[in-house]
This record gives C-alpha cells, sequence and structure tokens, in this order.
C-alpha cells in the first residue's frame, strides 16, 4: 500500500472544523473497511505549523502540532485550512513562501474555506477555478482578480487542485480527495462508516 502524507497547515485563529473534518475523513478511510481494526488507513496525516508549540483555534481549542515548517517532511496532499487567522497569515512572508515551494512538490494542493486567500496570496490559484466560504467571495475576487471565482459550487477540483466552500464543505472535498487517490468505492465507504452522506454532487449547499 502506498501511504499518501498528508500535511495539513495550522496556525493561530484556525477554524476548527476546517482541519478537524478533513483530518477525520483521511484518517478513518481504509482500503478494507472489512479490516478497519487490523489495517491502517492509506493517509499519513500530519498537522504542520510555522512554530513549535501549541496554537489556539477559533473557539479557544489548544492542538499541538506534529512539526514545524522547517522540519515537516516531503508531502503528497498539502491542505490549508481557513478561519480568521488567514487575514493575518496573507501577510505571513514565511508561511506564504512556504506554502508556494511546499505546493510545488506536493501532488495535490488543496484549501478549505479562507484557506484560499492563502492560497491566492502564493499565487498558486492565478486562472484556476476556485471557491471559498461565502463571506468571503468578495474579499476573493477584489483581492485576486486572475483567479476565476465560482459562486456556485461547494467544492472545486481544477486539475491537481481542489477548494472548497466554508467549514463544514471540507469534508465533502476530503472525501473527494479520497475518491481522487483511492477511487469512489473507498471514498463513499468512508462516508458510510463517518454516517456522513456522500457528495454526489458540487452545489453549493446554501442560498448567497
Amino acid at each position: 500500500m502506498h501511504t499518501r502524507r498528508v500535511g495539513i497547515l495550522l496556525f493561530p485563529d484556525v477554524e476548527l472544523l476546517d482541519y478537524c473534518g478533513p483530518f477525520e475523513v483521511f484518517s478513518v478511510t481504509r482500503l478494507r473497511p472489512d479490516r478497519r481494526r487490523e489495517e491502517p488507513s492509506p493517509f499519513e496525516v500530519l498537522l504542520v505549523a510555522e512554530k513549535s508549540g501549541t496554537i489556539t483555534t477559533i473557539g479557544g481549542m489548544r492542538v499541538l502540532p506534529d512539526c514545524t515548517c522547517a522540519a515537516c517532511p516531503p508531502l503528497d496532499i498539502l491542505l490549508v485550512p481557513g478561519g480568521w487567522g488567514t487575514r493575518e497569515q496573507m501577510r505571513n512572508a514565511f508561511l506564504i513562501d512556504w506554502i508556494r515551494n511546499r505546493a510545488r512538490q506536493a501532488e495535490t494542493l488543496a484549501s478549505v474555506c479562507t484557506g484560499a486567500l492563502l492560497l491566492g496570496s502564493a499565487g498558486l490559484l492565478d486562472g484556476l477555478q476556485a471557491t471559498t466560504h461565502w463571506q468571503a467571495l468578495d474579499l476573493m475576487q477584489q483581492t485576486f482578480p486572475r483567479v476565476e471565482l465560482d459562486r456556485t459550487r461547494h467544492f472545486i477540483q481544477h486539475g491537481r487542485v481542489f477548494t472548497s466552500a466554508g467549514i463544514s464543505a471540507g469534508i465533502d472535498m476530503a472525501l473527494k480527495l479520497v475518491e481522487h487517490h483511492f477511487g469512489e468505492g473507498v471514498a463513499r465507504s468512508t462516508a458510510k462508516y463517518m454516517e456522513y452522506p456522500y457528495p454526489d454532487d458540487d452545489k453549493r449547499r446554501i442560498e448567497i
């Protein structure tokens, strides 16, 4: 089994479900669901932060990342969540450069919610179709006019780049990442185990 290493970037005031939702999807994925207790997930998930020490999320949860950006091993998938903290991190030259460099090396790049603002700041969405949280759509359009912003879709795949709408949409996108790497059957069994409806379409779930 070829394990995909996923790096989920954390920063102060990251949105909790933006990273916990995909983390749950990746951690419970199994290629053989009947051997759930005997075999591990085909994803190895690492929580990565610029500095060592505790990160405080929106809502006050404190989490300890697995490694720093400097010590992070090679990644197959880089996932950037959102949250109010993205506004400050857009001006963090070190983090934006790290995202840009790691994105070049990774097989797959993804953002949840306003994590798209960080991908946009790194120039990684120019010329691509993308989306973000409904409250940040105007900001995204004004700040990154070269991005083909789609206001109608819940998640979008454009080549190797995946973006999603806000917060809970990251779960749907993560299931599509499972499908992308291991097939629809594995993705559907993962959703079933989570008792979560499989995203059969990409229409945005709320009216805006």
